[in-house]
């Protein structure tokens, strides 16, 4: 018989494997969960509670592709939020919604509709309903003209099919929720539910109609999305305007006070599109940009700088001479002649303007251009469009009524040479919007559109931007800087265009007069009626109303509006739609979504609340960084940087993924590549051991019958609680703040410097070689098992598939997201214990590093051969004493002497006692007692005997 078989050891096994397997074994965690109905358990039990609510309201994905790897951080981020709360004591629901509206749904459609082979092979089932829907209809089998409402009838069937894709995807990822009622923009509830919002923006007197420029086609005599719009090239003419300066002593004064004796001064355009120029209102430079003031023949010209020496080579002006210098932002407000209308134009401030080509000064008409529109509306400039629906300039447009824009081009030109002020006119290649219709070019224009205004009044006397500013300051962001951000986009925001003239959204269900224009004043009573209807039958029961049934005669004087509402009203609305609707706390906690969504979701969703009850519809607003690759670059597919979030889970697991997300800073861009996630796999080996080594070692123990009062505990065991209760309420104020990457750093230190290089290798030994039952061995046990509970309750949100099969092993009741943080006894002298053993450790430290160097010099051949005298001040020896013989255990040696000096010094010689083979310490007592010539005396006793007594180690 072999001496480890004649004296074992208490070595334990567990069920908890090494590997942990996560691809191959977590779906079957995940089947549990579902088969238990872990989600609506935990509701039920919050309620039966009376729980407190924490409610953080799900920012809808786009209901449309795969999802990537962004989409899984934020998921996994609103997840660990989520679990955190509930077992911090809150009933937090979770509620995943998808936004289902819109062009890019609309557009897959349109391209099936074409037979594109690419949309074909992702949606077969859907092509093949047009196919069908063609032959039933007699229809020709190239046929693109389809009804409205069959297109809106496969937008919605299209949106199901990508719903229950990234549904699938989601829930892979381990996040918990209510997965078979989700929120989804294109329910008929929610449908109406939008309808009421925008009702109530409207009741509240935020609603007015004005001029927007979208892209235009005279062949279609109708606006285009964007994805209506195919780039061509085009051979336009390019040229060089001159704008006179009509107030010499303001360009004096912008130029630095240089005298210019009255000399005529001109701001220079360059634009591709002369026939804009009708429209001009004004001409935007950028305040940061440096202009020269440029004496030439020609008079003296405001050029850019780093574009002056290429515009006056195409004016073909040799001589000239910069007599002045100033930035764009002084040039703000100088007054120009309109180059051939009696009309004075500003100067304006634009951040679009750029030096890529042209002068630095840009032709601003607000009618024709997005940007100009939108710098026009800080500006307070008109949006007169002077072109028709047929691309023909109205008849009151002097020179050019009647005119297509295209027959207007060279009138244009004609008409600035007379003027003396085209400078320079060449024919420019260059891409082009097209419709994709008809191959043809198009035009920016004007139309009428729906806004919800920032500066108008509402009933309550305030504007909208001032109730928005009030809801900033009012709400608390995560990080601090998001605070700024969005604040800065509020002020500086023009009027919501939240009309749309698209077939696949949630109508804009009012009546208005086709005189006046004005809005029916029954409005309000009808839009609810209408809504009721739409609760019923979807957005289809706007589309298909007879306006008589409603209005009766009153209809021969109204128009039913065919705009759809703007996708970002419809997902800004869902704190009504969702939250309300579903009797769910108002306001939400918190929401949660990327960085971009400043611009997003979280101002549409802060306008609509302002706009509907005069606060935000959220408390707190935590914003994450995008995902980007090992060296910082933004992902792509040609750079072969992608991580595909399903191909990590599918080589190493969800949790592996989870891990990386809670371990990165969110508040900055998130790095993730190959290398970055194998780093996390060793960190997940390092929590995953310890784990394993605490399940196994308190794998006979049974809490409810081998417990032991904390007082009866031995001092390093009271020790460990302490530090425990310490390291339990670090971590749940970090998930409190939301700082999970600080979270996982000291759950990992925990792991390997508390409990792996302290206390885990202090009582191995008393784990292994005390009587199985003895109180020394249960006294650590006890603490083990403390330990236990609370590290898997604390891992549970972050990984929530390795805490799940940990819990089991354990053999808890229920499941470990239905429980709450682990009750850890106190302990009465914590503070006491917390002193002296930070001097101990500190000793400790200096004894190992001692014992290391003997090692390695080959003095030694481990820490238990080491024999230590330790000579120290007063104090320190106070603390140490305080451990008796014990002091040996936790210094891992076979024994220790003290001496009482001025400093620390560590004298450590080799042992001469013979060495015990069942415990390894070296020992005087080895050999002697006869039966047992190769134990010493202490495990002697534990395996014959009593068992040895410890008190503190």
């Amino acid at each position: 018989m072999s001496e480890a078989s004649k004296y074992p050891v208490n070595l334990l096994d567990t069920p908890f494997p090494m590997r942990g397997d996560l691809a191959k074994r977590e779906p079957g965690f995940l089947q549990k969960w579902q088969d238990q109905g872990i989600y609506q358990q935990l509701r039920i039990k919050a309620k039966a509670e009376n729980r407190p609510s924490f409610l953080l309201h799900d920012g809808p994905p786009y209901a449309n592709g795969k999802i990537h790897i962004g989409h899984a951080v934020n998921k996994i981020l609103k997840d660990i939020i989520i679990k955190s709360k509930s077992l911090s004591g809150f009933d937090a629901p979770y509620i995943p919604g998808w936004d289902c509206h819109g062009l890019p749904i609309e557009h897959q459609i349109e391209k099936l509709v074409k037979s594109d082979k690419q949309a074909i092979a992702d949606s077969p089932t859907i092509h093949a309903r047009i196919v069908e829907y063609r032959k039933a209809n007699g229809l020709d089998p190239k046929a693109t003209h389809l009804p409205a409402s069959f297109i809106r009838e496969l937008c919605r069937d299209y949106a199901a099919i990508q719903i229950e894709r990234q549904k699938a995807d989601f829930i892979r990822l381990g996040v918990l929720g209510d997965w078979d009622n989700p929120y989804l923009t294109m329910a008929f509830k929610t449908e109406a539910d939008i309808v009421r919002t925008l009702g109530q923006v409207n009741a509240n007197g935020y609603l007015v109609r004005g001029q927007k420029p979208v892209h235009w086609c005279v062949d279609c005599g109708s606006a285009l999305a964007e994805a209506e719009v195919e780039y061509e090239d085009k051979v336009s003419p390019a040229i060089d305007v001159a704008f006179r300066v009509l107030d010499t002593a303001a360009l004096t004064k912008a130029f630095g006070g240089i005298d210019l004796d009255d000399q005529a001064a001109y701001a220079v355009i360059w634009t591709t599109t002369p026939w804009t120029l009708p429209a001009n209102q004004a001409v935007c430079v950028h305040p940061e940009l440096t202009y020269d003031l440029i004496t030439t023949e020609k008079g003296l010209l405001i050029l850019g700088r780093d574009l002056a020496e290429s515009a006056l080579q195409r004016y073909g002006v040799d001589a000239n001479e910069v007599i002045a210098q100033t930035k764009g932002a002084n040039l703000e407000h100088l007054q120009l002649q309109h180059p051939f209308y009696d009309r004075t134009v500003p100067i304006i401030l634009g951040e679009h303007v750029t030096t890529e080509a042209g002068t630095g000064l840009v032709h601003t008409a607000p009618a024709h251009g997005l940007d100009d529109y939108h710098v026009g509306m800080r500006y307070h400039l008109p949006t007169d469009n002077p072109v028709g629906n047929d691309g023909r300039f109205l008849a009151y447009v002097e020179l050019f009524a009647g005119k297509s824009v295209w027959e207007a081009n060279p009138l244009v030109l004609e008409t600035l040479a007379n003027n003396g002020v085209l400078l320079s006119s060449e024919k420019l290649k260059h891409s082009y919007p097209h419709c994709w219709r008809h191959k043809t070019p198009i035009i920016f224009r004007a139309t009428s559109q729906w806004f919800v205004g920032m500066d108008h009044k509402s009933k309550s006397g305030k504007t909208l931007r001032e109730q928005a500013n009030k809801a900033v300051e009012d709400t608390q962001f995560f990080p601090a800087w998001g605070r700024a951000r969005l604040e800065a986009m509020i002020g500086n925001r023009p009027d919501w265009c939240v009309s749309r003239q698209r077939n696949w959204g949630v109508p804009m269900t009012f009546f208005v007069h086709k005189e006046t224009g004005e809005l029916h004043p029954n409005s309000q009573v009808l839009l609810e009626q209408i809504a009721l209807r739409i609760e019923k039958e979807g957005i289809e029961a706007w589309f298909k109303l007879d306006a008589a049934e409603f209005l009766g005669a009153d209809a021969a004087h109204y128009d039913k509006l065919k705009d759809t509402l703007d996708v970002w009203f419809d997902s800004g609305s869902t704190h009504f739609a969702v939250l309300k609707s579903r009797g769910l706390p108002w306001p939400a906690d918190l929401y949660l979504e990327g960085s971009d969504q400043h611009r997003g979701w979280f101002q549409s969703s802060l306008l609509t609340g302002c706009a509907t009850t005069g606060r935000a519809p959220f408390n707190q607003l935590l914003t994450h960084g995008f995902v980007v690759d090992g060296q910082g670059l933004k992902m792509s597919k040609s750079k072969g940087n992608v991580i595909v979030p399903q191909e990590v889970i599918g080589e190493m697991g969800a949790d592996m993924l989870r891990l990386w997300t809670a371990s990165t800073d969110y508040s900055g861009e998130l790095y993730v590549s190959k290398e970055i996630l194998k780093r996390t796999a060793d960190a997940y080996r390092r929590i995953r051991n310890t784990l394993r080594f605490l399940l196994a070692n308190v794998s006979d123990f049974d809490a409810s019958q081998n417990s032991m009062a904390v007082e009866d505990l031995l001092t390093l065991d009271r020790y460990a609680l302490a530090q425990l209760a310490e390291f339990q309420q670090k971590i749940t104020a970090l998930y409190e703040k939301y700082e999970f990457h600080i979270a996982v750093q000291e759950i990992h230190a925990y792991c390997s410097d508390e409990l792996g290089a302290f206390y885990l290798d202090v009582i191995k030994d008393r784990l292994y070689t005390t009587q199985a039952g003895s109180a020394a061995r249960r006294s650590a046990q006890t603490a083990l098992w403390h330990i236990t509970q609370a590290l898997v309750r604390l891992l549970a949100p972050i990984l929530s598939f390795t805490a799940h099969e940990a819990w089991e092993v354990l053999g808890n009741a229920d499941n470990v997201f239905l429980d709450r943080w682990h009750v850890i006894p106190p302990v009465a002298d914590a503070a006491a214990l917390a002193q002296s053993f930070s001097a101990i450790r500190a000793v400790r430290a200096v004894v190992q590093k001692e014992i290391e160097v003997q090692r390695t010099d080959g003095k030694l051949g481990s820490s238990l051969q080491a024999e230590v005298l330790i000579t120290a001040p007063a104090d320190t020896i106070t603390e140490l004493v305080k451990l008796g013989d014990d002091l040996k255990f936790v210094m891992i040696t076979s024994k220790v002497s003290m001496n009482t000096g001025d400093e620390l010094s560590i004298n450590v010689t080799a042992s001469t006692a013979q060495k015990c083979e069942r415990c390894w310490h070296y020992r005087d007592d080895v050999g002697s007692h006869a039966e047992h010539p190769t134990l010493c005396g202490r495990c002697v006793d534990n395996v014959v005997g009593n068992g040895e007594v410890r008190t503190h180690a």
